[in-house]
């Protein structure tokens, strides 16, 4: 990832220990490498991760850590939505493998228009990894 995009605040928002925003290489960038060599320690944790490489255009990141079992074979992101916030409601740890993350994200359409996306996302863990399956809007 470029030393110009790891100096910037991570746009899932987390904040440290004294409340300043987190920059990328602090946060999700460790996590958003061409390689996957460091995996999400949790559910809430991947799911943030999914957020900011929705937020960077990054199509690759996303198909990777969706379950093979939903994953679309393509994915192709709407040209001129800008991502505005994200507010993580929940984790709901149902066993070792597999957590909910209720979360609302904010966006911004081409024309200007906001929206909010409330969804209930669903995580499995394997083979020592954090996978997005599904989600329920609402």
């Amino acid at each position: 990832m470029a030393s110009t995009l790891a100096a910037q605040p991570c746009p899932c928002g987390r904040s440290g220990a004294r409340g300043a925003a987190l920059t990328l290489a602090q946060c999700c960038g460790r996590y958003i490498t061409p390689d996957l060599a460091t995996p999400a320690p949790d559910a809430q944790s991947l799911m943030r991760s999914r957020y900011s490489a929705y937020a960077l255009r990054d199509v690759p990141y996303l198909l990777a850590t969706w379950h093979p079992s939903t994953r679309p074979i393509e994915l192709s992101l709407e040209p001129g939505v800008k991502w505005l916030g994200l507010e993580v409601r929940r984790q709901h740890v149902i066993g070792p493998d597999s957590a909910e993350v209720e979360f609302v994200a904010r966006q911004r359409d081409p024309s200007g228009r906001a929206h909010r996306l409330h969804e209930r996302s669903r995580f499995v863990r394997e083979q020592g990894r954090w996978l997005y399956v599904d989600g329920k809007i609402g």
